[in-house]
């Protein structure tokens, strides 16, 4: 058994895709099937159910994923502390943002953090809330830009920065795009692209949600995970979506966004993005960084 193993198991519990697993990990389908294989030996279980229709997780996949992610995060926190004795003991502040808060927050923020932090060296990891919050109490990241899961874990610290707000992604030419804002009623019987819930459940459930307290019923057109992906498919031609204020930075070609009428409290609920640190530890670099924050998130409010 070696990390490889691991990573693959990992991505493959949790696209329960192979094909979405290997683009993932930057890898051959054939490969990473060829790795489980060779886990699933190693262990002399199966760890995988397989049809030509789905995957799934045997009983003995489940029962070990979460160990499997604590390995993986271990090992790399174990990585990172080698490297920074190596350079004579420099560290790095390590940020976990969620592709929100790395578009549409961390260029804003990283170009204070130079100006008035100069001897700060920050690195930056992009992943889901899912990811990050182990990757947290395991050591290896610091700080979190993520949202708020509804069951917080205590061990955790979540300081609300702000509640991002929404546009609609539309092909250019649709009948709403000129429209100044768009109501969920306007939506009614349009095709939607919504992201994947077991890895964006905030995203995903603010869709639905707007739509079930509006008495109607969302029409999924198409299921996709990556922000990209999903205003791809609008420029296709494929649906709407419903995503954050900032995924309008993308410059898509043929795609129109225009703001959506929100709910205060869907507003409050579901777009927060929040900064999360492991409570009761110290660290004068990360209090550096959380200065800068805090002094200027008037400002940093106004981008997202």
């Amino acid at each position: 058994m070696d990390l490889t193993h691991l990573r693959c198991f990992i991505a493959a519990a949790e696209e329960l895709h192979f094909g979405r697993a290997a683009q993932r990990l930057e890898m051959l389908p054939a490969s990473l099937g060829r790795q489980i294989r060779q886990f699933e030996t190693h262990l002399s279980v199966r760890l995988f159910q397989r049809t030509t229709r789905a995957v799934t997780l045997t009983e003995a996949g489940q029962a070990i994923l979460e160990d499997a992610r604590a390995l993986v995060t271990a090992a790399e926190s174990l990585e990172q502390k080698a490297r920074s004795a190596a350079v004579g003991g420099q560290r790095t502040l390590r940020v976990g943002a969620i592709d929100s808060a790395a578009a549409g927050l961390m260029p804003q923020l990283l170009k204070l953090i130079r100006a008035e932090q100069p001897g700060l060296d920050i690195q930056l990891i992009e992943q889901k809330t899912i990811h990050l919050l182990p990757k947290l109490l395991s050591g290896s990241i610091d700080l979190a830009f993520c949202r708020p899961p509804d069951v917080r874990d205590p061990r955790v610290v979540f300081r609300t920065l702000f509640h991002e707000s929404a546009v609609v992604a539309l092909p250019n030419g649709h009948r709403l795009a000129d429209q100044t804002c768009i109501d969920i009623t306007d939506l009614t019987d349009e095709p939607l692209i919504v992201p994947d819930r077991r890895s964006r459940p905030h995203s995903h459930d603010l869709t639905i949600k707007l739509f079930v307290d509006a008495g109607l019923t969302a029409r999924i057109a198409q299921v996709a995970e990556e922000k990209h992906t999903i205003v791809n498919l609008v420029s296709a031609g494929t649906g709407l979506a419903i995503v954050p204020r900032w995924t309008s930075r993308l410059q898509v070609p043929g795609v129109s966004f225009v703001p959506l009428s929100l709910p205060e409290g869907m507003v409050h609920s579901k777009l927060i993005l929040a900064v999360a640190w492991t409570r009761g530890t110290r660290d004068p670099m990360r209090d550096r960084f959380l200065d800068v924050l805090e002094r200027h998130l008037a400002d940093l409010e106004s981008t997202a």
